[in-house]
């Protein structure tokens, strides 16, 4: 089933294809190629939006998906970002937009983007106190990129976009545990603004393969004794809302995409059974009674002392 990108035209898949893991080194010793077939079997399964940046895994998750998507680019919706380079320097100074936008597209091996998003810029950009958008409104009109916006976290930062941009797609973080961005789901769909959900997972608590005796290495070394104890309790209350024969990843999922406003999910990909399972989350839907109880936990639980991302 496909949903509207807001009123960019474009039509996106209810579950998207998160390629910051594509290309990555895998434990499991997978090769590019298998990424190229992992892809590859994401459109014959039916998904057709990728996710992506100039710095996932180096650049290597733009020439894998350029590199799979070479003879189906009209089957399919990139988005990639600005921001981070491949090189993983942070830089939003606006010159740079063109040349990274012509390194996407380089690496994708496509003329042009669906859409581009300055990847969690600073705040005064999503004021509209620069010129980016003025640069990618001129992309748009060349025909370089589709439509444009942001990725941000939170509310504030949406109804910035929402109030200052002509900002036509945001990519949000929204799960179970981080329910803040709804409040400007609203203003965002009246806007007829696209939403796209990251971590929609939180990282893999929603996954229900951590509790309180994980350790974690990498990234996920940020997370406290005390914030590892607090997530997995909340995990425990989830188990405890949802059906026993749904699994975590499915609720997850398919309470992101309960409520309309939201044009697509994109969990991380790894393997073809973790797609497929993604995948199936289009199947489920939640009824209105289980959505109030995950909001009512939110509010109760967190709101008032978010977690540490």
């Amino acid at each position: 089933m496909l949903r509207k990108l807001g009123k960019t035209g474009i039509e996106v898949s209810e579950v998207g294809f998160g390629a910051w893991q594509l290309g990555n080194i895998r434990e499991d010793g997978s090769t590019g190629q298998d990424a190229v077939s992992l892809v590859q079997k994401a459109i014959e399964l039916g998904c057709n939006f990728f996710d992506t940046a100039p710095n996932y895994a180096g650049g290597n998750s733009e020439k894998l998906l350029g590199k799979a998507l070479k003879n189906k680019r009209e089957e399919v919706v990139i988005n990639s970002k600005f921001g981070h380079s491949p090189d993983d320097v942070i830089d939003f100074d606006s010159s740079l937009i063109r040349d990274s936008v012509a390194g996407s597209l380089k690496r994708l091996q496509t003329d042009y983007l669906d859409s581009v998003l300055l990847h969690n810029p600073p705040f005064e950009i999503l004021e509209g106190k620069t010129d980016h958008f003025d640069i990618l409104e001129e992309l748009k009109s060349e025909g370089k990129i589709k439509a444009y916006g942001a990725s941000v976290d939170t509310s504030k930062e949406i109804f910035a976009l929402l109030n200052n941009t002509e900002a036509e797609v945001i990519e949000i973080m929204f799960n179970i545990f981080h329910q803040e961005p709804l409040k400007a789901f609203a203003e965002a769909n009246n806007k007829g603004v696209g939403l796209i959900v990251k971590v929609p997972l939180d990282s893999g608590w929603l996954t229900g393969k951590y509790d309180a005796s994980s350790n974690f290495t990498g990234i996920r070394e940020r997370w406290s004794d005390a914030e590892i104890k607090r997530r997995a309790e909340l995990v425990e209350d989830v188990r405890e809302i949802k059906a026993e024969d749904t699994s975590m990843v499915h609720e997850a999922i398919s309470f992101i995409l309960s409520y309309p406003e939201i044009s697509t999910v994109i969990p991380g990909v790894r393997n073809k059974k973790q797609l497929n399972h993604n995948l199936a989350a289009r199947e489920l839907s939640m009824d209105e009674d289980k959505l109030k109880q995950y909001e009512k936990l939110y509010n109760d639980k967190i709101k008032d002392n978010p977690l540490n991302w």
